[in-house]
């Protein structure tokens, strides 16, 4: 996750945009690494996992991923950390299927802590993406939504 972080703020660099609101996730990530590090087997993150990227099986009764696609984002880390789980977080609707085959998320004061940084890093590479795309207004908007992660891991 530090190293993680820490390319973010070099491409973030490179491309001529401010980075201390990452630089300060970084250090807070690592004043808190003892929490980061209760993962002790982390696990292969697709970081763009959705159904798109996923073949299924035409003949199957019920759907059956037979094979996943597009790995450029990948990395290895919590699996809590995955763009998925964020993206399952994000609202209460359909995706109630997904966490009863899934499991609950750990809810512990640490992994919530991680769950902050991971969100943080999130926001942090959208911010990237938006650049990348010419999205100046968003590059702008996600500036805010990060202060407010911070805010909350101060």
């Amino acid at each position: 996750m530090l190293a993680s972080l820490e390319e973010i703020v070099t491409d973030l660099d490179g491309a001529g945009l401010d980075s201390d609101d990452v630089r300060k996730v970084a250090a807070v990530a690592s004043r808190g690494r003892a929490a980061l590090d209760e993962v002790t087997e982390p696990r292969l993150l697709t970081g763009d996992l959705w159904t798109v990227n996923a073949l299924l099986d035409p003949k199957a009764p019920q759907p059956v991923i037979t094979g996943v696609l597009d790995f450029d984002r990948a990395w290895f880390g919590d699996p809590a950390a995955d763009w998925t789980i964020r993206m399952a977080t994000a609202k209460e609707d359909g995706r109630t299927a997904f966490w009863e085959s899934y499991g609950a998320l750990d809810r512990s004061p640490a992994a919530v802590w991680r769950a902050r940084i991971y969100e943080a890093r999130h926001l942090s590479a959208i911010r990237l993406e938006r650049h990348r795309l010419g999205k100046a207004d968003a590059v702008r908007e996600s500036y805010d939504n990060l202060a407010g992660v911070l805010g909350g891991l101060a």
